[in-house]
């Protein structure tokens, strides 16, 4: 039991994010006692979050910078790609970037909020096309959990008969946002090349539950939601979770090290207290790691003893290996149709109302797709606050410059990919022992290349999008590129996951299907590494359902120890 501040606990939780924030709400409903480490900043959403700043009152009006990657008013406060201080290293030839958000909450306080359930296809990707592995884990026990954890979140959304989106049970999901135009446009053209368009599973509630108001659709989500109609920890398990007074949480605490004992058990952890730079200590009889799956392998992989040469629990020797990312290209397009169409707010929930979710799973069985994994478009436009870049396309000047500016806003739309790529012995990261943070930590080094598989799925996505933006009448306005020319950096998603996976089989894999590592039966992960792959759909709400799952067992386990 770890002892701290003249208090002790059952557990130590390693990150405040999606794993760690729903670990903690679960263990501590339960009666267990909890010391959660954040290696970021205290960050309070009520009073920080910059809801209705305008752009011109920020400095360059409020575009990204090298310390504000998507944006002065973004709720990153602390953090980013690069993190001052805190390096990491690329082998030659590796475009990869890993983002690190340094505060209360981690990502879930700017993530987009789509969170689409992963199907049993998903779960089973080896038995399908013979590539990667198949998850310990059927689909039929996760989908109880999955509607467990929407239900908590409040995700809306519907039920809409595909099966690329699996059913949610009845009663879960809250009313999904009602489309836009352009989107209605989208769906038109979709559905005559014979591709669904369907409303998109979001972290946003369109109807007030607990101490949660609905979204009033009129900020930017990635600035954070003061008012927790977003779904971001720090607006609900977390705060849930202090009020059963089972919760301490530490902030600035970085994390190093966790111990092991003679017994093969794990001991707990030591953290830099990153204001007085001190190492503090703390004992307990579980660890959770939730840190995000590349910290987490950091962490683990700098955990070296007798026992575990090669980093804790990392017998089987994949710590830090299988690491995914999804894959992303962009498209945009200009739609004739919608020049100079009636001005109105039609900002609804941010980002996508309707998507288009992967359709072709026939042709990647019978060989007429050239890609085994699968994809999704979201889709953007309409209107929405002017940028800086509203008259980049006109020309001229004076009343007619002007009226060209009016009658083309609202008429571009934009397609993301987001794909699903295949495990690849070229992607992991490892310790890079000669560079060491701030903090006196080795760092780590990624290796990455993109295979053919996602090449040939980015080509395949933007000649899609290109039919799709033509059966509108409109027209491609990005450049005609290659999919290895489009696809984007690995990491640049911010979807990394995989790199301690659960398994059936100690010897390649890091945990069991409950987030347990088998070489340490008390040590257990709870964060995107354990994925054993990457579906194209985001991440968050698996790993939230995960946490959910596996801290509840855990709880079960710990109440009838102390029985």
């Amino acid at each position: 039991m770890a002892s701290f501040d003249g208090f002790e606990y059952d557990v130590i939780i390693v990150g405040s994010g999606a794993g760690g924030g729903m670990s903690a709400h679960i263990l501590t409903e339960a009666g267990v006692r909890v010391l959660l480490l954040e290696a970021g900043r205290d960050y309070d959403p009520l009073t920080e979050t910059p809801m209705f700043n305008e752009n011109h009152e920020a400095p360059l009006r409020g575009v990204s910078t090298s310390d504000k990657d998507f944006g002065f008013y973004d709720a990153t406060v602390d953090g980013g790609w690069d993190v001052p201080g805190e390096p990491y290293t690329s082998a030659e030839g590796t475009d990869f970037m890993w983002y690190r958000s340094r505060m209360l909450g981690g990502r879930t306080n700017h993530f987009g909020r789509i969170t689409p359930r992963f199907n049993d296809r998903d779960f089973k990707p080896f038995t399908h096309d013979g590539l990667g592995v198949d998850w310990p884990l059927e689909y039929d026990e996760m989908a109880p959990w999955y509607d467990k954890a929407e239900k908590l979140v409040g995700i809306s959304g519907n039920n809409p008969g595909v099966y690329d989106v699996p059913d949610s049970g009845e009663g879960v999901l809250q009313p999904p946002a009602k489309p836009r135009v352009y989107e209605l446009l989208v769906k038109e053209a979709s559905e005559k090349l014979g591709i669904p368009m369907v409303p998109i599973r979001r972290a946003v509630l369109t109807r007030a539950i607990d101490e949660r108001e609905a979204c009033f659709n009129a900020t930017a989500c990635g600035r954070g939601c003061s008012i927790g109609a977003a779904f971001q920890t720090t607006t609900s398990v977390i705060p849930w979770a202090k009020k059963t007074g089972n919760l301490k949480i530490v902030t600035d605490a970085m994390v190093k090290e966790v111990h092991l004992g003679d017994d093969g058990k794990t001991t707990g952890v030591t953290f830099v207290n990153r204001k007085t730079k001190g190492d503090v200590r703390v004992d307990a009889d579980f660890v959770i790691l939730a840190a995000s799956a590349c910290e987490t392998a950091r962490l683990m992989l700098n955990s070296k003893s007798d026992k575990f040469p090669g980093g804790i629990a990392n017998s089987s020797g994949q710590v830090g290996r299988n690491l995914v990312d999804s894959t992303g290209a962009d498209v945009s397009g200009h739609i004739p149709a919608l020049k100079g169409r009636p001005r109105y707010n039609e900002d609804g929930l941010d980002g996508s109302h309707l998507y288009i979710p992967w359709w072709d799973y026939d042709g990647q069985d019978d060989g007429s797709v050239n890609f085994k994994r699968g994809y999704h478009f979201e889709v953007g436009g309409g209107f929405g606050a002017p940028s800086m870049g509203v008259g980049r396309s006109v020309d001229g000047y004076g009343k007619s410059a002007k009226q060209d500016v009016r009658d083309n806003y609202g008429s571009n739309i934009g397609f993301a990919l987001r794909g699903e790529m295949v495990i690849s012995d070229d992607c992991y990261c490892e310790i890079d022992e000669q560079v060491k943070d701030k903090w006196g930590i080795p760092v780590l080094k990624f290796h990455w290349k993109w295979s053919e598989e996602e090449i040939n799925q980015a080509e395949h996505g933007l000649e899609w999008a290109a039919k799709i933006i033509e059966a509108m009448g409109g027209v491609v306005t990005s450049p005609k590129r290659t999919g290895e020319e489009a696809i984007l950096a690995g990491g640049q998603i911010i979807h990394e996951v995989g790199t301690t996976r659960m398994g059936d089989d100690p010897k390649t894999s890091v945990t069991n299907k409950w987030g347990q590592t088998w070489d340490v039966d008390n040590l257990y992960i709870m964060d995107g590494g354990v994925f054993a792959s990457n579906p194209h759909k985001n991440c968050t709400i698996t790993i939230l359902t995960l946490a959910m799952k596996n801290a509840t067992k855990l709880a079960e386990q710990i109440l009838g120890e102390r029985s």
